[in-house]
């Protein structure tokens, strides 16, 4: 009877850990800053193009807004930070497994719809 909510449960769930991972950043800005990546180069810039993006997804996915494009965007995310999370470890802010566990509530969310209370394009 309320199996419809499962899947309003899962996506505030991703939204809340993305919000956290931005909320991260936005602490400890001036350190992801100086970290130089390999293709970017370092700059403040980057820090703030992660928290923009981390508090966008995580917003999307809370207020389950276009929640098929954020949880797309979550899979992008969630799988850059499974890849460079050991590498990178002041910027990500979770392990490699809740990195793993992240991307794949994402593509649940993908594929299986948006829940309760959201608006989604039909896929």
């Amino acid at each position: 009877m309320l199996g419809f909510f499962a899947a309003t449960l899962v996506r505030v769930a991703a939204g809340v850990l993305f919000i956290y991972a931005g909320y991260t950043h936005w602490q400890k800005r001036e350190v992801v800053g100086n970290i130089k990546f390999p293709i970017v180069g370092r700059g403040e810039w980057i820090a703030w193009g992660s928290i923009i993006f981390h508090f966008a997804v995580g917003a999307m996915l809370v207020f389950g807004y276009y929640t098929q494009i954020a949880a797309l965007l979550g899979l992008i995310g969630s799988l850059k930070g499974l890849v460079l999370a050991h590498s990178y470890r002041q910027v990500f802010v979770f392990t490699r497994s809740t990195y793993l566990l992240l991307a794949a509530i994402c593509a649940s969310l993908l594929l299986s719809g948006a829940g309760a209370f959201a608006f989604d394009l039909p896929l």
